[in-house]
């Protein structure tokens, strides 16, 4: 298998984009702070876009000096030093390395600098959907970092990340591209395994052992099963003590599969007849796929996002559906989203529960431009039933690229 790998002038033009940043926010330093590893779905990993390494740290881009990377431990420098023993192709140079991810170790390199009094641009004060809606940076560093640093003019750049890095280069879609096959075979592996009295968590594992084979990180799923749901999140017995449910005749099987290489990830939207499902859930494939050629005419160069997300509304509108989770979203990185929940409201149930609110389209002045990447996840709610398709699109020159057609309709498993 040919494996894709990042070079040093991808490097190089990361780091001129960070500079770009840098001149456009009038900034004379961007301090980058990554989330901590081993962190799930839709991580918080812009260090990462810099280091081509391990996760959770903060970088530090000082006027025109190569970046500073500051790590949590030893660990990631034991890793680094090995690699380097193998011959692996290195970004960070050691000599650029620190074991000082906190705020005194950020002061230290704006002082080593003579940055006491500059304006300094931040990744990590920004809201970054969906799980971030409020900023990431933790109270207890930068609360510290203020109080050394008080006549530095911090300032919040995550939207000149956003639009520098959205556009994937030709090495980043080469990865891209590499994970969205395997999420097709995670995909392919999950209806093979999807029969009546499978589990639930037969049909996890085949999907999740289908990317780890090929050596990608799969950083769990969202899955329900059953004859007709309106519930979208990981499976229950992910994160409550009780047996996975056992699949019958008659179920469909829902996941949303991640899929992630080099921190490139994509989507792919599951949706697995077992049998004959029920009436409402062929007409919500009708709807959903409906809903996702809408977004792909749209998906072009000229348009914006929030053209795309009337678009793939419309056909939900028209049929009287409601669709649970967004209809699209921007990967790599996220950002813009399309609201979701809006609908909510006609269960009866729902009734009884504290305030509910639907979660607005966040960046719809998006441009859409060649290179950027998005899960088109399309779904539809006709009556208590929801159904859900649909992978990654990537923006072309003249017509959306589509990786994952295979996920972009209704599978149906014959026992």
């Amino acid at each position: 298998m040919n494996i894709p790998t990042y070079s040093l002038a991808e490097r190089d033009r990361r780091w001129a984009l960070a500079r770009e940043i840098m001149e456009a926010e009038g900034v004379q330093a961007l301090i980058v702070y990554g989330e901590h590893e081993c962190a799930d779905l839709a991580p918080f990993a812009p260090d990462v876009y810099f280091t081509n390494d391990r996760p959770g740290a903060i970088v530090i881009f000082c006027r025109d000096a190569d970046p500073i990377e500051l790590t949590w431990s030893t660990l990631p420098v034991a890793d680094h030093i090995e690699a380097g023993r193998r011959g692996e192709t290195l970004w960070m140079p050691p000599e650029r390395i620190r074991v000082a991810r906190h705020a005194a170790g950020v002061v230290e390199v704006l002082r080593e600098h003579h940055l006491e009094t500059a304006a300094v641009g931040v990744l990590g004060l920004d809201p970054y959907p969906p799980f971030h809606i409020n900023p990431i940076m933790p109270h207890g560093l930068w609360s510290q970092v203020l109080a050394e640093l008080p006549e530095v003019s911090f300032r919040p750049v995550g939207l000149s990340y956003l639009f520098a890095t959205i556009c994937q280069s030709e090495e980043e879609l080469a990865v891209v591209r590499h994970a969205a096959r395997t999420g097709d075979a995670m995909a392919e592996a999950m209806l093979a395994a999807a029969r009546p009295g499978v589990s639930e968590a037969e049909v996890y594992a085949a999907g999740m052992a289908a990317a780890f084979r090929r050596g990608l990180a799969a950083p769990g799923m969202l899955l329900s099963s059953g004859p007709g749901f309106v519930s979208w999140g990981p499976p229950a017995w992910s994160y409550r003590p009780q047996a996975p449910r056992v699949i019958e005749e008659g179920d469909v099987v829902m996941a949303e599969v991640f899929c992630r290489f080099g921190m490139k990830e994509t989507q792919h939207q599951v949706a697995i007849a077992v049998g004959e499902p029920h009436p409402d859930i062929e007409a919500g494939a009708k709807v959903a796929r409906a809903s996702y050629e809408a977004g792909l005419a749209a998906a072009r160069p000229g348009n914006t996002f929030g053209d795309v997300v009337e678009a793939m509304r419309a056909p939900l509108s028209d049929a009287g559906a409601w669709n649970v989770h967004p209809l699209i979203h921007t990967l790599n990185p996220m950002g813009p989203v399309c609201g979701f929940g809006a609908g909510l409201h006609r269960l009866p149930e729902a009734a009884r529960y504290g305030r509910l609110f639907d979660v607005p389209t966040m960046g719809g002045e998006l441009p859409l431009a060649p290179g950027m990447t998005f899960a088109f996840e399309p779904n539809a709610v006709i009556g208590d039933h929801l159904t859900n398709l649909g992978g990654t699109v990537v923006i072309g020159k003249d017509a959306p690229i589509e990786l994952n057609p295979f996920t972009a309709q209704l599978l149906r498993s014959h026992p």
